[in-house]
């Protein structure tokens, strides 16, 4: 192990013909200031790029459906369930592209997922037109969920590359210029839509921005050998209790950032009569500011504390869900709007706090098991990371619920005032989880094997 005050020896970066890192060290703070830090961030860069056209191409389907105009034959229950299948894809996939980084390298499989992402375009230029079936559509649909596996694959790999001190700003900004290919593609959409384009022109402009993000993940990013052949990882993270306690308050903060984003045309269109022009005028301001604000749910975290900006998020989330409750029931457009926008963004912040605490957690279970300084660090590097995918996996799967529980809500009542309802319920339970697990006073503190009430505890949760 390195002296903390001195720098390692200078690693072999690569691999002979290869781009592999052998040696990596960053929470060495000499190591970190002479090369880690300028690596780590070049990596980043190339990373939000593959995942921001990934979370393009994963929520297109957004779009898409608001050029389906009658001639398509599609009732809004059946664009529901569309967007729906779409989310449920992107969610599933997270889990093996998680373990694709440990089998294959970051690097590697940047440049193999952004690929990919060929699949579901391409496919979906060929079929979108009147008369293609709605199983046609459906498919072409599960297709672009692979789009939603960017994400767990990027930040397993990014977790890695930064120290503890700068995860929740590098996880934020990672995260955040992904989620930001939600509103860059309803821009586009809505420039397409208002030159009086077909959904084809928009389509074709992905094609060649994914060969460029391939192309440029091969020629500047690099592989850490540490992370490969580290598959049991996510098996660990998977037996451990605060992986499924994390994956269920994510679902409250990106499962709301993606179902609305899916959702949110589609509810104006529906419930207030917007026509898609109108409807793209608006839905691209909420994931917008929810994606431009999550590096600064990571920044807050970091200074006051995950589980406390976590908490006072779903307060928030709760109260602006409630005066939706109202504005859906009164039909006020403009403050239905409002608060709608208010609400990603909260959505956004709570993004970033809650990936921030997961690094922490980790990190802080082995200091509970007596480990110091690098071999702590590495131990929580290996589990935060491999339950990233997963938490990120679950957390998608609230899009899901949020499009099924729109759609039930439209059927029942031809509104979405039900869902509102049933989503504040929901919040309510974050927030009394958040509390109950990571802030009340005789819970909030953590040992190797978890929480315990015990006179002489090792590490408060709520410095997470």
């Amino acid at each position: 192990m390195t002296a903390p005050g001195t720098a390692p020896a200078p690693p072999s970066p690569t691999r002979k013909g290869s781009r592999w890192i052998e040696e990596w060290d960053p929470e060495n703070e000499a190591f970190w200031n002479a090369k880690g830090e300028k690596i780590a961030r070049r990596n980043l860069v190339f990373s939000v790029l593959s995942e921001h056209i990934g979370f393009s191409i994963w929520t297109m389907w957004s779009v898409l459906v608001l050029f389906m105009g009658p001639e398509y034959g599609l009732t809004p229950a059946d664009k529901f369930l569309l967007t729906s299948v779409v989310t449920l894809v992107g969610a599933v996939v997270r889990v093996p592209y998680t373990f694709a980084v440990a089998i294959f390298g970051g690097r590697n499989w940047t440049i193999v997922s952004a690929a990919l992402l060929l699949i579901p375009t391409v496919a979906a230029f060929a079929v979108m037109e009147p008369g293609t079936s709605y199983n046609t559509f459906l498919l072409v649909g599960l297709l672009a969920g692979i789009g939603g596996g960017n994400f767990a694959s990027s930040m397993t790999n990014i977790n890695a590359f930064f120290p503890l001190r700068k995860k929740g700003w590098a996880l934020g900004l990672n995260a955040g210029g992904g989620n930001i290919g939600v509103p860059v593609l309803q821009l586009a959409g809505l420039a397409v839509i208002g030159a009086s384009g077909g959904p084809r022109v928009l389509l074709g402009i992905y094609i060649p921005l994914i060969v460029i993000a391939a192309t440029l993940a091969a020629l500047y990013m690099d592989n850490l050998s540490s992370v490969k052949n580290d598959t049991g990882a996510a098996i660990d993270s998977a037996k451990d209790a605060h992986t499924w306690i994390m994956s269920f308050l994510y679902i409250g903060t990106f499962g709301s950032f993606i179902g609305y984003s899916f959702a949110f045309g589609q509810v104006l269109t529906n419930q207030f009569g917007r026509t898609p022009l109108q409807a793209a005028y608006l839905t691209f301001i909420g994931p917008l500011l929810g994606s431009l604000i999550r590096p600064v749910g990571g920044w807050l975290a970091d200074r006051y504390g995950g589980a406390r900006i976590t908490l006072y998020n779903y307060v928030g989330m709760a109260a602006a869900t409630a005066v939706l409750v109202y504005a859906s029931m009164q039909k006020s457009l403009p403050l239905f709007v409002s608060v709608f926008v208010v609400l990603f963004v909260l959505s956004g912040l709570g993004n970033g706090s809650t990936y921030k605490m997961i690094p922490g957690i980790f990190h802080a279970k082995a200091v509970a098991k007596g480990l110091e300084g690098e071999e702590a660090a590495a131990y929580g590097r290996r589990l935060s990371g491999a339950s990233m995918g997963l938490i990120g996996a679950v957390g998608a799967l609230g899009g899901v619920g949020i499009n099924l529980a729109f759609r039930q809500s439209f059927l029942s009542y031809g509104s979405g005032t039900g869902a509102f309802v049933a989503f504040l319920a929901f919040y309510a339970a974050c927030f009394a989880v958040t509390w109950a697990v990571y802030l009340r006073r005789s819970a909030g503190r953590i040992t190797a094997s978890g929480p315990t009430s015990e006179a002489k505890p090792q590490l408060s949760y709520a410095e997470v």
